[in-house]
Order: structure tokens, then C-alpha cells, then sequence
């Protein structure tokens, strides 16, 4: 008897521990980014980079990422987007940002974003990790992670392996906009 109450104490104990790690649903810093099939719930994490949490709202307000191609998708690690040119080389009108690295791992569904060979030139375009990014922790700044919606995410039309994942006739974001604004 004694036993079974401590083992459904310790049940009710862990289940209150994972409610207070899942941090509550902030709209302010959740997007809504949608695809040709369905939509993906991205939360972003201003405490691991702020600078590049705020210039991604600046531009999902403004309506930059709308129409936006996913110009590089290699199965089994990531799809890119947020290049207004569809080349890879483009990039917003807003300066190029910082580096802000965080020992924090890449894991599926992770969100980088993408920069030159200097560090600091990460400006608009941004990728969501399908596996095998761990490599990029410390490397690419990581700015949120998709919370629902990865279905639609490996949905997304993969480029050409010989060609370092560029897509012909790729997909396109839908739409992005913040929860908050979401009508």
C-alpha cells in the first residue's frame, strides 16, 4: 500500500516538474509560418538570441518572408529560406547582425540562422533543422524551434544532392506572421 502511494506520489511530482520546464505558449515570440501543406508553430527564443529574435519579428511584420522560396532543402538536415532572391546570396535591407552563439544543441526542428563565412552576417536568412545539425551548435546562431508542424516542414521539396541542395521549382512560404497578429 505504501508503496503504490509513493509510486503515484512520485507520478503526480513529475508530471507538475514537466508542466513547469514547457514554457507557456507567448504569442509576442511565436510565429505562424505556412506552407503549401499546413502550418508550422515556431516558437522563438529571445533568451538565446535576442538581436536575431527581434530582427526576424521586425521582418515577419513587415511581410518580408511572404512568397519567400526555400532555395536550398537537403533531405535529412535542413531546409533554407529568406533569401528575397532565391539565390542564396541575398538578403534583407536591415544590417547584418552580431553572432550570438549559444552552447544550446540543434536538434530537429531547431531554427538557424544561415551567414557567410564571418560570423557576424547573419542577416534574413534562416534554417529549420530536419537531423544532423548538431554539428552547427556554436557555429550558426539558433533563434527558435518548431513547436508543431514539422509534418509540413519534411514536406518541403528537397533540392538536388549533387547541387548542395538547390531546388528547382522550389516551395515557397505561404505566409509568415507572429501569433500575436494572427487574424
Amino acid at each position: 500500500m505504501l508503496r503504490s502511494s509513493l509510486a503515484a506520489l512520485a507520478v503526480v511530482a513529475s508530471l507538475g516538474f514537466a508542466q513547469a520546464q514547457t514554457p507557456k505558449p507567448d504569442p509576442e515570440n511565436t510565429v505562424i509560418l505556412e506552407t503549401k501543406d499546413g502550418p508550422v508553430t515556431i516558437r522563438l527564443r529571445p533568451d538565446l538570441a535576442p538581436k536575431h529574435v527581434t530582427q526576424i519579428k521586425t521582418l515577419v511584420k513587415r511581410g518580408f518572408y511572404d512568397g519567400i522560396v526555400f532555395h536550398r532543402v537537403i533531405d535529412g538536415f535542413m531546409a533554407q529560406t529568406g533569401d528575397p532572391t532565391g539565390t542564396g546570396t541575398g538578403k534583407s535591407d536591415l544590417p547584418n547582425l552580431p553572432a550570438e552563439f549559444t552552447p544550446t544543441p540543434y536538434k530537429v526542428g531547431s531554427l538557424g540562422m544561415a551567414r557567410s563565412q564571418s560570423p557576424d552576417s547573419a542577416n534574413s536568412q534562416f534554417f529549420i533543422c530536419y537531423e544532423g545539425c548538431g554539428s552547427l551548435t556554436g557555429q550558426y546562431t539558433l533563434f527558435g524551434e518548431v513547436v508543431s508542424g514539422m509534418d509540413a516542414v519534411r514536406k518541403i521539396k528537397k533540392g538536388s544532392s549533387s547541387n548542395n541542395g538547390q531546388v528547382s521549382g522550389p516551395d515557397k512560404i505561404v505566409r509568415m506572421r507572429m501569433q500575436a497578429d494572427a487574424k
